[in-house]
């Protein structure tokens, strides 16, 4: 069995489904449907997620230019 999401409204002789609505179908009718227009697959894997947020890059800033001191002249 493989679940569609149903993206616009169809009903027919002894079925009815709404927008938004999830269905379970066996696999190759369930592709029938999933064309992008009338339905869409439905993920059923779980998504990897990254555990940490990577960390922002950042520029190493210059150490100061030693200015030439006033003494001795």
């Amino acid at each position: 069995m493989a679940r569609i999401r149903v993206l616009r409204s169809v009903a027919g002789a002894d079925f009815e489904w709404h927008a938004g609505q999830e269905v379970d179908l066996p696999g190759p009718e369930a592709e029938k449907w999933a064309d992008g227009v009338r339905a869409e697959l439905v993920r059923t894997a779980p998504v990897e997620t990254p555990e940490a947020a990577p960390a922002a890059e950042t520029a190493a800033r210059r150490p100061r230019r030693k200015t030439p001191s006033s003494r001795g002249a």
